[in-house]
């Protein structure tokens, strides 16, 4: 207990960095050991450094006055990890499952004084897979057996992770950024490195894909509760927000609407592609499943709407553009995107009061469009190497004093990145981008699963561009995990389930 807290001054700084350092290793390292090892030294890491960053802080107090508590719940939480971690060794897609099971769900808990929504589940299915890898690697005696052959997608993860780490050293706001790390990039490095491990067969995918449209209706269900009651959970700025404005904005069981409305998009997405990619023969299994989604999609699409989320509007669209260009001719698709362009452009031309034009800009954008602007003069003023992970809204605060004190992003996250890294981390994150898209995109066009995956990481990257949360979001990680690992495999012929069995709504 001690020793948690003596871990100050450079320690945690350089413990952030090895935490890096070995998340990173696990993503490139080919053979299983040297990957289990870097897997079980995050592990143990990261949560020291947690432990280590709010040891003094009010949430641990329980901890410093009842330690054989602690201890006991420690001890139970491990006893569940091994468990599943036996569970998941015996049956390996049954972490495909959990995954998926996990990832909407996020428990409010309060560290180094700020609340933050936590994947806690996530956080146990990803603590167990990890620990069912490393114990049968340790057991292997032949490295060679692994077929895993790390590509560009999981080398540009690792390399900005460690630029990440390094860039948080100068940062006025180092807390921030540790907790970026420990909470976001080590785990969903992990997780990537586990999902990319499975067999990826239409059955797992089919079971997967029910499995998250199960979730998404659920999810549905309870906004329209919420909309009915004028009850909102787990967000009391939403309560507030809602008592002041004539609309009523949802959020189901997620504390923000936009990340309510993502998940759905996403799903959307997917759906949409079992319609688009079902080549069946079975005329009538066909209209049963025309019939079938679309109920699905009008549901989900009632459930979107009342997010009020303009982003996940826009991320469906791009969504739904990219399955059509990959289905049918590009060419075809850009005259639809001009025509629904064109209507969009009339609609707000006709009415820009609907669409709050009238505020200006700023107005319009719910004040992004000043947070776009400061931050691009946090870049100008240090272009290259940026302010430090973390520290956008510290910096911001500094700059324009009478600013909002919720301010918790920049909701921009190209923005977000060249004002903490400056051009070093800009570079990084446009090539990750980038080369994630034409690894996704290539030789999707006769596979209905990879089209979805590269659709919905098409229009979650659009999301990101007017929200926040890119690499901080488990979906982007388990996408591109899932993706890689098809597109890797691509070149090894598996029987056909049908289009509905192989379509593509691991996206959520």
């Amino acid at each position: 207990m001690i020793a948690f807290a003596a871990l100050s001054g450079p320690l945690p700084k350089a413990g952030v960095i090895v935490a890096a350092v070995l998340s990173a290793l696990s993503l490139i390292a080919s053979a299983p050991k040297l990957r289990a090892a870097a897997m079980a030294g995050a592990l143990v890491l990261a949560p020291a450094l947690l432990l280590a960053d709010i040891w003094s802080s009010p949430q641990l107090r329980v901890i410093h006055r009842h330690p054989l508590m602690a201890a006991v719940g420690a001890a139970a939480a491990l006893v569940l990890i091994a468990a599943l971690a036996v569970v998941i060794a015996r049956r390996p897609a049954v972490l495909a499952v959990l995954t998926v099971a996990a990832l909407p769900f996020r428990i409010p808990i309060q560290a180094g004084g700020t609340t933050s929504n936590l994947l806690v589940p996530l956080y146990l299915v990803v603590a167990a897979g990890s620990f069912a890898y490393i114990v049968k690697a340790v057991r292997s005696s032949d490295d060679e057996n692994d077929e895993w052959t790390p590509g560009w997608v999981p080398r540009l993860l690792a390399l900005y992770v460690v630029v990440y780490a390094v860039q948080s050293i100068y940062s006025a706001d180092f807390e921030r950024a540790l907790q970026q790390v420990v909470f976001f990039y080590v785990p969903f490095a992990l997780l990537f490195v586990l999902l990319t491990q499975l067999r990826w067969t239409p059955g797992l995918i089919r079971v997967c894909f029910t499995l998250v449209v199960v979730l998404a209706i659920l999810f549905a269900a309870i906004g329209f509760v919420e909309y009915s009651t004028k009850t909102i959970f787990l967000n009391p700025k939403l309560v507030v927000a809602n008592d002041l404005h004539t609309y009523f904005t949802v959020n189901s069981v997620f504390f923000d609407p936009d990340i309510f409305g993502r998940f759905l998009a996403l799903v959307m997405i997917g759906l949409a592609a079992i319609l688009l990619f079902d080549r069946s023969s079975d005329s009538t299994a066909r209209i049963r499943q025309v019939l079938g989604v679309s109920v699905i999609l009008a549901v989900l699409w009632g459930g979107l709407v009342l997010t009020l989320s303009r982003s996940s509007l826009g991320a469906l669209l791009v969504g739904l553009a990219t399955l059509a260009a990959l289905r049918w001719r590009v060419s075809r698709t850009l005259w639809v995107v001009v025509v629904v362009v064109a209507v969009g452009a009339a609609a707000v031309a006709i009415s820009p009061k609907t669409f709050g034009l009238n505020q200006g800009l700023n107005g319009a954008s719910s004040g992004r469009a000043d947070l776009v602007s400061g931050g691009s003069n946090l870049f100008a003023d240090r272009p290259v190497w940026g302010y430090g992970s973390g520290s956008f809204v510290t910096e911001y605060r500094r700059q324009n004093p009478g600013s909002s004190q919720t301010l918790s992003a920049s909701h921009t996250i190209p923005i977000t990145i060249a004002a903490e890294q400056g051009v070093i981390g800009e570079l990084v994150y446009l090539t990750l981008v980038i080369v994630a898209i034409v690894v996704l995109l290539r030789g999707s066009r006769s596979h209905a699963a990879r089209a979805a995956i590269a659709a919905a990481f098409l229009a979650l990257v659009l999301h990101t561009l007017l929200y926040a949360d890119f690499l901080e979001d488990p979906v982007t990680w388990a996408l591109l995990a899932i993706g890689v690992a098809l597109a890797a495999r691509a070149s090894k012929p598996e029987p056909d389930a049908g289009a509905a069995s192989a379509a593509t709504a691991v996206a959520a």
